[in-house]
């Protein structure tokens, strides 16, 4: 089968192959070329930048369900890495060209193209959701050209999982660096007249800017480590307190780390974030699973302990299995949709985490509180 499509605006076609022989056709916006990766959607309104930015979302090409995407442009405060976009690429139903936005810098095509993020428009983006939420993700490829859609489709088959890849080595800090910028809003810089004696160890899985810059809100010294970091390094910090960051990737392929995590355990208190959640639960002795699409966009989470419901902001694909927590640990947080584990505490240790990101609520801010 050939592919091919002319539109109004000239801009190249592009198409879309599952693994299972499925395909979507639609307009480039992006770069013009090709990428792999696993497919998922995302319900989120808002937020695109911070999504395309976000490491853990490495090698993953997202179908964004809200109906138009790119009418505010970017900017670089809004970016969750500083290193290049990680995502796979970006399927969207119609594309903003006009961006109305005061703190813009740039439009999204220009981002696109300056970081080479393959992106396309038109796509069926609610036909294509329902098929991954029936069959669950799927890997796939995504092309701009005239292109034959068998050949697309081997190439989904034939593409690696992202079992197969070492994400967290591609995105962790070379060496321990301190983080220095603060307040979220207006990216002021730390005081350090203001600077209180807490010091927070944070393990560099992928970790968000925003996570970060939280932390150092709270007048607490940051310090971003390495994945691989030794146990006896960080003790040798004398840290009040670490914390495992978000990150792309199985929590499973991560084995040496969660060895240096079970070292800390009863040592020094830790807080888990999203990967970093399902790499303290397996250092506890729980296992994880593969989700049949996972949790992206918003997620309605109810904290057990107060019977209030947070709605969540979450990428993951993978989540603790209930039955494999010891019976010193007890599950704080479960997700309203299907009832799976969104966090846990330790019935003794000062240890805790959650699977979602906690940027802008009060669960990482009490984690530094003396």
């Amino acid at each position: 089968m050939e592919h091919s499509l002319t539109t109004r605006t000239k801009r190249p076609a592009g198409i879309l192959a599952l693994e299972d022989g499925r395909c979507f056709h639609g307009i480039s916006v992006g770069h013009e070329g090709l990428s792999t990766g696993d497919v998922l959607f995302n319900p989120t309104m808002i937020g695109y930048q911070e999504i395309f930015t976000d490491p853990s979302y490495a090698g993953q090409i997202v179908a964004m369900t809200f109906p138009q995407i790119g009418n505010v442009g970017v900017n670089s405060d809004d970016n969750e890495s500083s290193l290049k976009p990680p995502i796979g690429g970006v399927l969207m139903r119609e594309f903003s060209t006009r961006v109305s936005n005061w703190r813009a810098t740039e439009s999204l095509d220009d981002f696109f193209k300056r970081h080479q993020i393959v992106a396309l428009s038109e796509i069926d983006t609610r036909s294509l959701t329902h098929h991954l939420r029936t069959h669950g993700t799927k890997r796939g490829v995504i092309a701009v050209g005239d292109w034959n859609t068998d050949e697309l489709i081997q190439k989904a088959k034939e593409s690696p999982t992202i079992e197969d890849i070492d994400f967290v080595k591609q995105f962790t800090v070379s060496e321990p660096v301190e983080w220095t910028e603060s307040n979220a809003e207006i990216r002021q810089p730390v005081d350090s007249k203001k600077m209180d004696s807490k010091k927070i160890a944070v393990f560099d899985f992928g970790v968000r800017h925003s996570i970060l810059r939280l932390l150092a809100s709270q007048c607490a010294r940051v310090i971003r480590l390495p994945a691989d970091t030794s146990a006896d390094e960080v003790l040798s910090m004398q840290p009040d307190g670490v914390v495992l960051s978000n990150g792309p990737g199985d929590p499973a392929r991560l084995g040496g780390v969660v060895a240096e995590i079970t070292k800390l355990i009863g040592k020094v208190p830790i807080f888990g974030v999203a990967l970093g959640h399902q790499i303290l639960g397996r250092a506890l002795g729980a296992s994880t699973y593969r989700l049949h699409f996972g949790h992206q966009g918003t997620q309605p989470v109810l904290d057990k302990r107060t019977g209030k419901v947070m709605m969540t902001v979450q990428n993951h694909r993978y989540c603790i299995v209930p039955e494999s927590l010891p019976s010193e640990v007890e599950v704080s947080h479960i997700n309203l949709n299907d009832g799976t584990i969104e966090g846990f505490r330790h019935r003794e240790l000062p240890i805790s985490s959650v699977q979602f990101y906690p940027d802008a609520g009060s669960v990482l801010m009490e984690f530094t509180r003396p």
